[in-house]
């Protein structure tokens, strides 16, 4: 059984139980009695459901809390960790910074959004330039949420408080028709277009997935294009079976890997530019970097700007979903784990909706007809 006393001389209440048969004693940090038994009988109910305790519950500041959280991605590998190292210093830390993390409620969550909303996003000269979306406030929140949630795990919590989070409404729903994307390749450099083709016909991220593509992972035999495990975002692997276009495109990309090959030239990746090397004139094969400049210049001279590279991404899925490939293998192809993220990427343009348009007039042309019969 548990004990709330008080230490002669001093005002302050202790608590005193056990758990595992470890006797652990932790100050209530009241001087009301009816306040100390409150929390013991919540220690003991946490220990009931099997929670970690320690004397150093409710001790944990935000500062270590962040650092914690930031322990747990480098030992998971995430690659999002500089994204977040940014986040926790330029937003959180400032805010937060200091505090006990068992003293942080959801109205200073509250606060913290309201201040996040009022300062907006300002320029190296401290002035504001637009505002901050609901969606970077929410990936902060999402950090605060994980720190708590280390902590009870850890022992140094017991309990997360509800931390709301905004409304989004920065949902992309750009695709490509065949006119527009051939427009677009056509004013892209030659070495990037391939690229931008790969991704069309599998879904692929452009940036994680196809430009680090090796021919290692290509197999022409077997007909495969495989993603090795931990260079997804999901961490899992993939295979994409080659389709004609597909193999085609590799078929290209590889006769160029022969002749630079042939040349004295190893060059790993499937994707790549020729760079000079000085004045010589002579140009050595290198891996394609951010095109940004060239995707924008080209969506504005093909006469669709703001288009994104994951645009790319959605026409594919929609592109598996016209082809009446079952949703689970589309997914695996892809690399979409779940149905609702998929859904979202599977949009209807205005030619889908002209189709059924379409298709309702011969049905009912059909129906007129046999009852004219």
């Amino acid at each position: 059984m548990g004990l709330v006393y008080r230490q002669a001389g001093r005002r302050v209440w202790l608590l005193k139980y056990y758990q595992d048969g470890r006797p652990i004693v932790e100050s209530a940090r009241t001087t009301v009695k009816d306040d100390a038994t409150t929390l013991l009988k919540r220690r003991e109910a946490a220990i009931v459901d099997g929670l970690p305790m320690s004397n150093r519950i409710g001790r944990l500041r935000f500062d270590a809390a962040a650092a914690a959280l930031l322990q747990d991605y480098r030992l998971r590998e995430r690659r999002s960790l500089a994204v977040t190292e940014r986040r926790i210093t330029k937003h959180l830390a400032p805010y937060f910074g200091g505090r006990r993390l068992a003293t942080i409620a959801t109205t200073d969550v509250k606060a913290f959004i309201a201040h996040r909303q009022d300062v907006g996003v300002r320029n190296r000269k401290g002035q504001r330039v637009r505002d901050v979306s609901n969606a970077e406030i929410n990936r902060e929140l999402t950090l605060v949420k994980r720190m708590f949630s280390i902590a009870i795990k850890d022992g140094l919590q017991l309990h997360r408080p509800y931390i709301p989070l905004l409304p989004e409404h920065n949902v992309r729903t750009g695709f490509f028709e065949p006119e527009q994307i051939a427009s677009v390749l056509a004013h892209l450099p030659a070495f990037i277009q391939p690229v931008i083709r790969f991704a069309y016909l599998t879904g692929w991220r452009v940036d994680s997935e196809i430009l680090p593509l090796e021919w290692r992972q290509v197999d022409f035999a077997a007909g495969e294009v495989r993603l090795d495990p931990g260079t997804t975002k999901n961490d899992e692997g993939r295979v994409f079976p080659m389709t004609v276009a597909l193999r085609q495109l590799l078929e290209t990309q590889h006769t160029e890997h022969v002749r630079l090959k042939t040349a004295g030239q190893i060059v790993p990746w499937v994707f790549f530019r020729l760079v000079a090397n000085g004045r010589g004139g002579e140009k050595f094969p290198r891996p394609i970097a951010a095109f940004t400049k060239a995707w924008k210049a080209a969506c504005r001279a093909a006469g669709c700007p703001g288009r994104i590279p994951h645009d790319l991404r959605r026409t594919a899925v929609r592109n598996l979903v016209r082809a009446v490939i079952p949703e689970r293998v589309a997914m695996t192809m892809t690399g979409h784990k779940t149905r609702s993220v998929f859904e979202r990427y599977n949009i209807v343009s205005q030619g889908d909706l002209r189709d059924a348009a379409r298709r309702l007039d011969s049905v009912s042309e059909a129906s007129a007809l046999r009852s004219k019969g």
